[in-house]
């Protein structure tokens, strides 16, 4: 049993691995973490039926658009920060008590419930789920919480074992995972009721995730043309886009660079925005796993998510310093231009189809005001990432 249990523990210290990713990719141990991860992403990118997988399913590159995705990012924080706030008072309660010869825990969230030390940190996988919106990331929450449930019938044997009397009745008054009258009003008994309650759980999860990206990508701010579609990665941005785009797709140095059958998807943000890198190599400055910001720009993006909110990851702690200057006044702006294809585009939503291939073509810095080029370079076939797949909003 003790195997059994190791074995389910590493795979709960897996799954927070992999959750974490968003802070691994942007420490100097990126090479290393994605020499193990990134085959098989690649890999459960070549098939229909499993590409979802490595794909994104809430906005993360560009600013929220709407309220309600605003309002989930939000949540995403509290879940996170409150789920970790959970798990380490009960930690505390549970070795304070073992340090003092205490005994079991009674006090706090234990007089509710068993277990609020996995409850936490499934809330605290919710919140990451939000936070890193990878569709894997749901899915390994899944199979986190089947894991606690095992792990907690197997303390519950254990303690039953050990305290025969004093923990059944600790059993008899409180929940699992939840208060007692809630968990016996919606838990059901038998083994049958406990899977198909899972499979809901299931249902629900990856049929939610699933709503939520294609509710992203239909209020995304976009620009459309007979074959170029424009996404401003900040939604102020949608105005000067529009205002601005036709004109921009008519310059030489840009209008020879489009083939007529060909689709292009172009990102149009500020030319310091600081995750330029998931979309294209634009350089080396936007490599963040070359810096050393990896700690604060984390906990910006899990303590500050209205700065986030307001003026996009720019607004991060350490992307100014890098830029040189702040670029979310003025006029200047840079389009990267990616090619689109392996999907028919027939709406301007298509362009960000699961199972379409974006190759970057090249970027353009540009005054939209009067129209003047200051920069213009053709770009590598990968994202700063190499060939990780990363969000495309």
């Amino acid at each position: 049993m003790n195997k059994n249990k190791a074995v389910l523990s590493s795979a709960i210290v897996l799954y927070f691995v992999i959750c974490l990713e968003i802070l691994i990719m942007i420490s100097p141990f990126a090479g290393l973490f994605y020499s193990v991860f990134n085959p098989f992403l690649l890999e459960t990118s070549k098939y229909p039926a499993t590409r979802w997988l490595s794909s994104f399913f809430l906005p993360h590159m560009v600013v929220p658009p709407d309220d309600f995705l605003k309002s989930i990012r939000i949540i995403g924080s509290v879940l996170f920060v409150g789920g970790i706030f959970v798990f380490l008072t009960c930690a505390i309660q549970v070795y304070v008590n073992k340090f003092f010869r205490k005994g079991a825990v009674s006090k706090g969230l234990y007089s509710f419930i068993r277990h609020p030390q996995y409850l936490g940190l499934g809330i605290t996988g919710i919140g990451l789920s939000i936070l890193w919106p990878r569709f894997l990331v749901a899915v390994l929450w899944l199979v986190m919480i089947l894991i606690y449930y095992f792990l907690s019938r197997d303390e519950e044997r254990r303690m039953l074992k050990e305290h025969p009397t004093t923990y059944r009745e600790y059993m008899e008054k409180t929940g699992m995972f939840l208060p007692k009258n809630i968990e016996d009003s919606v838990s059901p008994s038998t083994i049958l009721g406990k899977i198909t309650l899972f499979v809901l759980i299931a249902v629900v999860t990856i049929g939610g995730a699933f709503f939520l990206r294609d509710y992203t990508i239909r209020h995304l701010p976009l620009w459309a043309d007979t074959n170029v579609v424009a996404l401003a990665v900040l939604p102020d941005d949608l105005g000067k886009m529009e205002h601005r785009m036709a004109d921009i797709l008519n310059i030489e140095e840009v209008k020879t660079r489009l083939k007529n059958n060909d689709h292009y998807l172009v990102y149009f943000l500020p030319p310091n925005y600081i995750m330029q890198g998931l979309i294209a190599d634009t350089g080396g400055e936007w490599k963040l796993y070359k810096h050393e910001h990896t700690v604060r720009m984390f906990a910006d993006w899990i303590i500050h998510p209205f700065s986030h909110l307001k003026g996009g990851h720019h607004a991060m702690h350490g992307s100014e310093d890098r830029a040189g200057h702040n670029m979310t006044t003025g006029v200047g702006r840079r389009l990267i231009f990616l090619r689109v294809d392996n999907v028919t585009v027939g709406k301007p939503y298509d362009v960000f189809s699961i199972s379409a291939g974006r190759t970057p073509e090249f970027v353009v810095d540009m005054d939209i005001h009067n129209l003047t080029i200051h920069g213009l370079k053709e770009l590598p076939k990968d994202t700063g990432w190499g060939k990780v797949p990363t969000p495309i909003f």
